[in-house]
């Protein structure tokens, strides 16, 4: 039985873990923390306001925002236990202070930004059109809440597409509005919407004379999350100590 517990496990992600978790028989949940909730319960199980709460857990999940994710990956990281960290936001430089961080650590990391399996395989159709294509945009679409821009979807598949791309950046004119032509991520333009309505979505377009291609995936119903949350937890210990990225290593893809 592999003792899972949850960081943030309040938020919505936390509480599909749970739920996943506590239909399994190979997983059981092992310690829930989240900050301000002492004692209170989350789908039957009790939070705890202590990060000591998660000690002897065979795998901690980090479901936080950004900034609370900086402050408890070192926690979980000398804690031995391996973590699974599906918190937005991971920029390259982000990945590489993690690596640092477990270097010479016999338990692993994996950073997943996006636990749909559909997702995971739209990163990667993007990322083999990338060389055959001058012009390559992303457009991701969030609900009006999502703390950070771009989400960690977007970053990913940006940074796939950089390194697999055989074109440089073409003129794309002038901005008369600072951020009309989107961020920067590793010279793919990403542009990120905020808007009520929605949950996750992205479009990736890429052009060349005469033709476009664009690649679209959709999340309608967090529940595509839970199968990729359950083949994390379940592929952990089957993975080779230190940082990795991404659930198409687990796909094969």
């Amino acid at each position: 039985m592999i003792k899972v517990g949850i960081s943030g496990a309040n938020g919505t992600m936390g509480r599909l873990t749970i739920d996943a978790v506590g239909k399994t028989s190979d997983l059981s949940i092992g310690g829930l923390y989240a900050p301000g909730r002492e004692g209170e319960e989350i789908l039957g199980y009790k939070a705890s306001a202590n990060p000591a709460v998660l000690s002897g857990c065979d795998i901690i999940v980090e479901f936080t925002n950004p900034a609370a994710a900086d402050e408890n990956l070192p926690r979980w990281c000398d804690s031995g236990a391996d973590v699974l960290v599906g918190t937005s936001g991971y920029t390259t430089a982000r990945i590489d202070a993690l690596r640092e961080l477990w270097t010479g650590m016999e338990s692993r990391c994996l950073v997943v930004p996006n636990f749909s399996i559909g997702a995971v395989l739209m990163m990667r159709f993007a990322e083999l059109a990338s060389p055959h294509f001058e012009s390559a945009e992303i457009i991701e679409m969030h609900h009006h809440d999502k703390p950070d821009a771009p989400s960690g979807t977007a970053l990913h598949t940006a940074a796939r597409m950089a390194a697999a791309r055989k074109h440089e950046q073409h003129s794309r004119g002038q901005e008369i509005v600072q951020g009309a032509l989107g961020a920067d991520v590793e010279g793919i333009p990403v542009h990120s919407l905020r808007t009520h309505g929605a949950k996750a979505h992205q479009e990736v377009v890429l052009g060349k004379r005469g033709e476009y291609l664009t690649l679209r995936h959709d999340t309608t119903d967090y529940a595509c999350f839970a199968p990729g949350v359950l083949l994390a937890l379940r592929s952990m210990n089957s993975m080779e100590a230190g940082v990795s990225v991404g659930l198409e290593q687990l796909l094969g893809v």
